[in-house]
């Protein structure tokens, strides 16, 4: 069965009331779910790992399990970025469902056996990556979808799907591997991807408009917005993915008796949840002053999360992390409406305001998500690693928290630079006319 959708204007409100708007939400909802099973395969090893004290890995190595998921599949994301513009929406997604299976199946296998060896593990956790590999896949189809004043809470309610599935894993997984063993991690997945990958084949569509030369839509590589997005985008998609990971095991590192494995879900479900208001608020005041405002609560929340680290109180420790996990939040759905935003006014500003040059526009945007979704989710990966560094060489995280906080200074400046300066532009451009 072929769904190919030929005509597609989603920018005419026409078209749009009379059955664009129907047909993107039925994709939009089939997309969150098949997003939501790529999050929580992509992130359970930050509850394993700390259900693996038969194993006595140090905690430096139980780091590494829950960073190379980040890892992989922070690279994965920019080849699935063109698989919908190569193989159709929906195919790509039934696909890209299906691959699930083989980490959550390995998982089941591998803690099943005692004496599987550390290496084992680091490649089965490499295959989780598959999980993350979705979100860049699910994002750049659903940008097709909707209209240009509507994609950032569209996409921020796709995304936020997705980000809720890490609050599922730490919600759900304390409790599975309580009642069944360390092996239900893998197992318990399996019959929800199945449905997942099943819904998306039946549900959703392709779309002839999207379909684009893969070599065509890399150019947008050598554009500089698509890096000066891919490292604002650390800041706030990194600083998520690369949190929500790491806060088991490091709230375990620091207070071991808390009862961490309790409320672990909530700092992710916050960030997800919060996320389409970042789209909205982001479409309503433009998304570079929400972001910039945002880089600044970023700052003051990594300076509380690092005083109470040191407190000995758990509970000042969890909310100072609370207000972390709010501001990526709403970053995350600020930063993603101000990339189809770029692109498609300089597509504007280019081709002049007609019909092709926003379809080029999203063709831009949709590419240049992928390479920014890449390079935004490896902030998981150097969190991880940050924090596995610095208890190995000085016992505590403080170094990495310094890190953290000169970062997200670094990114505000850019923020104000290069999108909401208005200073010094007949000298140096900057893209404040635009209300990226």
């Amino acid at each position: 069965m072929a769904r190919w959708i030929a005509e597609w204007h989603p920018d005419d409100p026409a078209f749009w009331e009379s059955s664009g708007k129907s047909v993107a939400r039925r994709n939009l909802i089939f997309s969150i779910v098949a997003e939501h099973l790529g999050f929580t395969v992509w992130t359970l090893w930050s509850i394993v790992a700390t259900k693996m004290g038969a194993y006595e890995f140090t905690t430096d190595q139980l780091f590494w399990l829950v960073a190379l998921p980040n890892l992989i599949g922070s690279v994965l994301r920019v080849p699935y970025t063109f698989g919908p513009a190569k193989f159709g929406g929906r195919n790509f997604t039934v696909v890209s469902a299906l691959l699930l299976l083989i980490p959550a199946v390995l998982l089941g296998v591998a803690v099943g056996n005692p004496n599987t060896p550390y290496w084992l593990f680091l490649v089965i956790a490499a295959m989780a990556g598959f999980g993350g590999g979705n979100f860049a896949s699910s994002m750049a189809n659903i940008t097709y979808f909707y209209p240009r004043h509507k994609q950032g809470v569209a996409l921020g309610l796709n995304a936020a799907g997705g980000n809720i599935g890490v609050s599922s894993v730490q919600l759900v997984m304390p409790l599975v591997i309580g009642s069944l063993g360390l092996a239900a991690a893998g197992w318990f997945w399996i019959p929800f991807v199945v449905v997942a990958a099943i819904c998306a084949w039946f549900f959703m569509d392709n779309l002839t408009s999207a379909k684009a030369n893969p070599r065509e839509q890399l150019a947008v590589a050598g554009k500089a917005q698509t890096w000066i997005m891919s490292f604002l985008y650390i800041g706030t998609f990194g600083s998520f993915i690369g949190y929500s990971t790491a806060f088991p095991l490091l709230s375990k590192s620091l207070f071991p008796d808390a009862p961490f494995a309790a409320v672990a879900f909530a700092g992710p479900l916050v960030g997800s949840l919060i996320r389409p208001v970042g789209g909205w608020l982001a479409d309503k005041f433009g998304g570079a002053p929400v972001t910039l405002w945002n880089f600044a609560g970023m700052g003051g929340g990594i300076l509380l999360v690092w005083l109470s680290s040191t407190s000995g109180n758990f509970w000042l420790f969890f909310l100072s992390f609370q207000l972390l996990f709010l501001t990526s939040g709403i970053g995350n759905g600020s930063t993603y409406r101000m990339i189809p935003a770029i692109f498609q006014a300089k597509a504007v500003a280019e081709r002049g305001e007609s019909e092709d040059a926003l379809l080029y526009g999203k063709r831009q945007a949709s590419a240049a998500i992928g390479i920014i979704s890449a390079v935004g989710a490896l902030g998981g990966f150097l969190i991880n690693r940050a924090f596995g560094m610095s208890f190995a060489a000085y016992g505590t995280p403080a170094p990495a928290f310094l890190a953290f906080g000169i970062f997200y200074v670094a990114c505000l400046a850019l923020t104000w630079w290069c999108y909401t300066r208005k200073v010094g532009v007949k000298v140096v451009a900057s893209l404040a006319y635009a209300r990226v």
